[in-house]
């Protein structure tokens, strides 16, 4: 016997809901912010220093031996050190700025043992 397709056509979108950003119960959308793609590694590193230094960012993930280390880029360790900042001050006034080296996303770019923190 066929299966009817209009109930599956009607289930498809729940299929597929988990690959869109939905907004969390109270409506707002988790984001994180993580260095531009577009940014050349020397403005990086002009930013990643700030925010490990006088931004006040928390960069003892992305050290050697340590979770965020690996892998071991300028970029990667901008992206922790730029998400870092913007979570801990955004309450606060802070922007996912950096000079333009920064840009926010709803993808959570976690991975491995490596936790990009998001505070609602």
């Amino acid at each position: 016997m066929p299966i009817p397709l209009r109930p599956i056509i009607l289930l498809l979108p729940l299929l597929f809901a988990h690959a869109f950003v939905l907004p969390k119960s109270d409506g707002q959308l988790e984001d994180w912010c993580i260095a531009d793609e577009q940014t050349p590694d020397d403005e990086l590193q002009i930013a990643l220093d700030w925010a490990c230094g006088k931004g006040g960012a928390d960069c003892s993930n992305i050290q050697p031996h340590q979770p965020c280390y690996l892998p071991n880029t300028i970029r990667d360790h901008a992206s922790y050190a730029f998400n870092n900042y913007y979570q801990k001050f955004k309450h606060r006034g802070a922007s996912c700025y950096f000079n333009s080296a920064a840009m926010i996303t709803q993808l959570d770019p976690s991975h491995d043992h490596c936790k990009f923190d998001y505070l609602s």
